[in-house]
This record gives C-alpha cells, structure tokens and sequence, in this order.
C-alpha cells in the first residue's frame, strides 16, 4: 500500500505548529524536523525512524508550495471526540473548514469525519468509522 504521503508547505515552521497542534488528538506527533521537513508518526512509534508516514516538505525544485486539485489526506482517528479537536484545532491554527464534524451516511452508515485545509491550503481530514 502507500509508504508514505507529503503536503507542500511555503513556511515550514507555521506548517510544523499547525501539524502539530491539529495531529496530537488523533496520537500523531513530530517525529523529525530537518528544516525544510517535518515527519510525523504515531505517538507510540516516534522514534522508530520507519514509522514516519506523513510529511510537510518544503517543494524540492524550490518552486511554491501549492494544493493539488482532489488532493485530500484522510487520518484514522481514534473516536468520534478526536476527530471534533482535529477539526477545533485546525480552526484555532489558522485552518479553513471545508465540512464539519458529523456522520457522512452517504459514504457508510457510521463514516464520522471532519475536512479542513491548512495554512497553504492542503486538503486534510480525520475519519472513524464505528
């Protein structure tokens, strides 16, 4: 399946306090930070250099950072509870709502997910489904 996913960011350092804030309910924390990229992992992973799964990289030919057009990166969320702090945590960092908390029925009958974008428009969700 997939090793790994990135998002563009044109200020890694803001990028790396909204990911911050908007991963930690979901048990995603900061794993490395070399500058110009930042790698999350699960909570109880971090220093298992393997487990890094998401980045936000700074674009490597140098050129802005921009969203890609039905571009969304969905994360399993714990509980229906993680899922609303990502989404409040999002909005508190500076995030855009692009779809509430609350039951998508026509995806699944229990499919609990939020969207929001960051700071450089990324399109982002967390999702549980019980």
């Amino acid at each position: 399946m997939l090793a790994y996913v990135t998002v563009g960011s044109n200020d890694i350092e803001k990028a790396g306090a909204f990911y911050d804030a908007v991963l930690k309910p979901l048990g995603i924390v900061r794993s490395t930070n070399l500058g110009h990229e930042i790698g999350y992992a699960p909570e109880m992973r971090a220093g298992a250099g393997r487990q890094r799964r998401f980045f936000v990289v700074s674009p490597f030919n140098r050129a802005p950072a921009t969203a890609g057009n039905g571009v969304d990166v969905a994360f399993e969320a714990p509980s229906r509870a993680a899922v609303d702090a990502f989404h409040a945590a999002a909005l508190a960092h500076g995030g855009t709502c692009e779809g509430p908390p609350g039951l998508r029925p026509h995806y699944h009958a229990s499919f609990y997910t939020a969207y929001v974008r960051d700071l450089d428009g990324n399109k982002l969700n967390a999702v549980i489904e019980t």
